[in-house]
């Protein structure tokens, strides 16, 4: 039988040993951190309302909020599912202001045209609408925009959704146990080749 080769082994246990690490990462760190974070989102709609936050802060996913609309800029559908489509609104609101996102309601009409002339409004954080690719998100690092999901729908629209929990994904516990798959595929990919060399 042939000598196992050296190089080959120091590598395939080097990338063996990442695997596993990965995976006590996600499975120690990630998943943990992860389920703190869905415990406050589950908590937020309880807490006091705030104002719209002109920051982009995650821990604020689901809080009631209410804001004022000066000057609405832009208007634009997005999918809304079995709803059809949500109509959302771009504010202006006030000099030097970051603006605010307005989610005002459903429509299953993909023509519709919103008369909302701005004004206060109030319901719950969300995420706004994402334009970026998935490929682009991993390049471009700034966070996603959040938006104010209207409590009570704008004239000729229907009611938003509520908030939904299960919009946040906790794949931490499915991601570890993929890292460990790949290591042990790797492991036993490397012994059945060296067996085969010798």
């Amino acid at each position: 039988m042939k000598r196992i080769p050296i190089v080959p082994t120091i590598v395939v246990t080097l990338a063996v040993a990442a695997m596993i690490a990965l995976g006590l990462w996600q499975l120690l760190d990630r998943a943990p951190k992860k389920a703190a974070y869905i415990a406050q989102l589950a908590a937020n709609p309880e807490r006091p309302p705030i104002a719209f936050p002109t920051i982009p802060d995650e821990r604020l996913l689901f809080r009631r909020a209410s804001g004022l609309c000066l000057t609405p800029v832009e208007q634009r559908l997005a999918g809304a599912g079995a709803a059809g489509f949500r109509l959302i609104v771009t504010c202006r609101t006030g000099a030097g202001g970051a603006g605010m996102i307005v989610q005002l309601g459903t429509t299953p009409d993909p023509k519709f045209k919103g008369r909302w002339q701005g004004g206060p409004a109030s319901g719950f954080i969300s995420h706004a609408p994402d334009s970026r690719s998935l490929i682009g998100s991993l390049f471009d690092r700034s966070p996603q925009r959040l938006m104010l999901v209207a409590d009570t729908p704008a004239i000729g629209l229907g009611a938003n959704g509520r908030p939904d929990l299960s919009s946040v994904p906790n794949n931490h516990l499915s991601y570890a146990v993929q890292w460990f798959l790949f290591a042990a595929i790797a492991a036993v990919i490397y012994v059945l080749a060296v067996r085969r060399r010798g």
